[in-house]
């Protein structure tokens, strides 16, 4: 979104907070860093979900004619969405479908119901890996794959850190680190079992606890659960660590996942375990960028292996680097952008020649 805000207004609508005053308003603020408008839906408590859903399409009316907005492109990354924006006639509708929600614990029941409208309802669709883009492909005339990008130039940020930061300072070597939420996806078992096998080992945890009851997190005392921390300070963190690792779970909220800190990992230039998810798999466990492992003895020997053999091999970095430089965001948002371009031209020449009538020919083409 902060390259589409380079070149157009881009409001950034996210999920609402809930407060105690009677009065429901949006507050926007402008990022700085990205010049993207973020706009945060603020509902008073107990309503109901007929009345948040009316006053939320209210508040997204007021903001459409308070900024002015007649020619736009709706974005969806949830089409739960569409409950508050159905009436919208945009010049084109985005679904860039990111996971498989409706696997997601706590997700709407109504969520595949949705799903099915948003793909009807959707002129172009993304997906977010190759596993999500052979589930959708069949379900919408336009579907194009965009897996995980990375931002490279921070994540190498990695590569040169002299220095832990304070938290993680204490923490002795060797480190196995995750990064990311840590929620139902997370295979405790597995991170708990590591732990117990080699009790040298620490394991750092960086994220927040989302929708699982923290009590059932495994408590050793080489498990370090580390909290959320701010996009710019994950190289520092990275950094620190002599084995990145993806300790997924198998389960239907990670039948689909492509996860963003696969290439993040090895832009920080750390070697990478990882559960056995399809889209990690394919193409880093196959391009041997990524070790594979299911269980805790495997995973344990992967780790080894990634300290002794990956973390001093220079084909692995270079092999790595290649495959990054084709991963930018700045590629991915191009194509992107191209395919948009494309599909308004489309809709438009689509309604000309409507308005022509059948079987007429326009002259002239041009805005």
């Amino acid at each position: 979104m902060s390259r589409f805000a380079k070149t157009k207004r881009v409001f950034f609508v996210e999920e609402p907070l809930f407060t105690n005053d009677s009065i429901p308003r949006v507050d926007t603020r402008m990022c700085e860093e990205s010049a993207v408008t973020v706009c945060v839906p603020q509902l008073p408590h107990d309503l109901g979900p007929d009345t948040m859903t009316t006053i939320q399409k209210l508040l997204l009316n007021n903001l459409i004619s308070d900024y002015g907005i007649s020619d736009y492109i709706l974005w969806y990354y949830t089409p739960m969405a569409l409950d508050f924006s159905r009436h919208l006639t945009p010049a084109i509708t985005v679904f860039d479908c990111m996971d498989e929600l409706s696997a997601f614990a706590g997700a709407p029941r109504e969520m595949k119901e949705r799903e099915a409208e948003m793909l009807k309802r959707a002129d172009i669709v993304f997906t977010g890996g190759q596993s999500l883009y052979e589930a959708k492909k069949d379900r919408h005339c336009d579907v194009h794959c965009f897996p995980s990008s990375v931002d490279a130039q921070h994540f190498a940020k990695a590569r040169t850190v002299r220095q832990d930061p304070e938290d993680q300072r204490h923490i002795a070597h060797p480190r196995l680190g995750y990064c990311g939420v840590i929620d139902e996806r997370m295979d405790l078992t597995l991170i708990e079992g590591v732990a117990k096998a080699r009790p040298g080992w620490q394991i750092v945890m960086l994220g927040p606890v989302v929708k699982i009851n923290p009590y059932t997190l495994p408590r050793l005392p080489n498990i370090h659960y580390l909290g959320g921390r701010k996009y710019n300070e994950l190289p520092q963190y990275l950094g620190g660590w002599d084995v990145a690792i993806l300790p997924f779970a198998h389960n239907d909220s990670t039948r689909f996942i492509s996860p963003t800190k696969t290439p993040e990992y090895l832009a920080g230039g750390r070697p990478v375990v990882s559960t056995s998810i399809t889209d990690v798999v394919r193409p880093y466990g196959e391009m041997k960028l990524v070790r594979i492992a299911d269980t805790v003895e495997d995973f344990v020997k992967a780790a080894e292996a990634a300290m002794d053999q990956d973390a001093k091999s220079r084909n692995w970095r270079t092999t790595a680097d290649a495959m990054l430089s084709q991963m930018s965001w700045d590629l991915t948002w191009q194509k992107m952008a191209w395919l948009i371009a494309d599909k308004t031209a489309e809709k438009k020449l689509a309604a000309r020649n409507v308005g022509l009538g059948a079987g007429s020919r326009p002259a002239v083409l041009g805005d």
